[in-house]
């Protein structure tokens, strides 16, 4: 038998940080995302062998393994042997044999929620092999437990929950890991205006998240850092009323008094070489614009007026990155078997 499995990923609008623990356990955290037709990729394979074979083909990393019911998280494809030894050790009760490949139609490091995201798709992929009865949830939970707990990356949880839920969500987040996602009906012409006015720009600086979010955590005892982020958050409140009523110009001023913001969080959001691409974007016609993610490079998104958008993509595609196409999605994780 064969069970594959996609998650998207996800565009970051406004209000990530607050989603880490050290903030959302003493303020509350709001989050606005939405996901984008840019995927994660799983395929599981059934084995007769007594073997797992874990293989991540877009970082030319593969790993065989006698089947046990847990492995020895030493540092190499953890994400994978955390996922397995959860999922055993939880639900299944006995060891697997299979073979697991994984892929991604971005690099890693990209600011659109990446590794959470290819949690998300190999525990649905899992789901839909061994029937287990979680629902969305359930999954997000899951995904946070394995990554944040069982192998000890920093970060927040809203990756998670976007990647399984899918679409424009307005995300809560409370103490105690409590999660409340609302899925927003977001009007079809907003969602068309919307994509005519954005432009996805790939900066080609990868840049570990982990590292960034450790030091966001570190600078919450910090007046200045923690003040810019209780006004990411409220930008998330305006941002979401801007978006439900179409208005998108209010939309992207809220986006770029935002960005300014999350700069005062921490030095490492930002740095030369995206603040002259940000530069660049203002000057052919750009609203405003922020780093999706943690920030220090991956995936910038620019808001412009759609009259001029062709004008910024040539712009943009003259620097060391590159544009990418995209669609904003409604769905988040499916799986299927063959």
């Amino acid at each position: 038998m064969i069970i594959r499995s996609k998650a998207p990923l996800r565009i970051g609008l406004t209000g990530g940080g607050t989603d880490l623990n050290t903030y959302c356990d003493k303020y509350t955290g709001f989050v606005l995302n939405t996901t984008i037709s840019l995927y994660v990729h799983c395929t599981i394979k059934e084995r007769e062998d007594n073997k797992v074979v874990f293989e991540s083909t877009d970082h030319d990393q593969i790993l065989e393994l006698e089947s046990e019911e847990s492995f020895i998280l030493n540092g190499y494809m953890d994400l994978y042997k955390g996922i397995y030894n959860r999922l055993v050790k939880d639900y299944v009760k006995k060891s697997l044999s299979f073979s697991l490949l994984t892929y991604s139609d971005v690099p890693s490091g990209s600011g659109l929620g990446g590794s959470s995201t290819l949690v998300v798709a190999i525990i649905k992929a899992f789901v839909e092999w061994l029937n287990l009865p979680l629902g969305e949830y359930d999954i997000a939970r899951l995904a946070f437990d394995i990554e944040r707990e069982d192998i000890g990356i920093v970060g927040g949880a809203q990756d998670q929950y976007a990647a399984t839920f899918g679409g424009f969500n307005f995300m809560e987040f409370y103490a105690a890991k409590r999660v409340v996602v609302n899925p927003l009906r977001v009007k079809n012409w907003i969602i068309d205006e919307l994509e005519a006015s954005m432009v996805l720009y790939f900066t080609n600086i990868t840049r570990q998240a982990s590292q960034i979010e450790q030091e966001k955590k570190s600078l919450l005892d910090n007046k200045k850092s923690l003040e810019a982020m209780h006004e990411v958050k409220e930008d998330a409140i305006l941002m979401k009323e801007a978006l439900l009523k179409g208005d998108i110009k209010n939309f992207a001023l809220i986006l770029g008094k935002s960005w300014e913001a999350k700069k005062k969080v921490s030095k490492s959001i930002s740095n030369s070489e995206i603040d002259k691409i940000y530069n660049i974007a203002i000057e052919n016609g750009a609203y405003s614009g922020k780093v999706s993610g943690a920030g220090g490079g991956g995936f910038m998104f620019f808001m412009v007026e759609p009259t001029k958008k062709l004008q910024l993509i040539r712009e943009l595609n003259k620097q060391q990155g590159e544009v990418i196409n995209f669609e904003f999605v409604k769905d988040g994780t499916k799986g299927w078997k063959i």
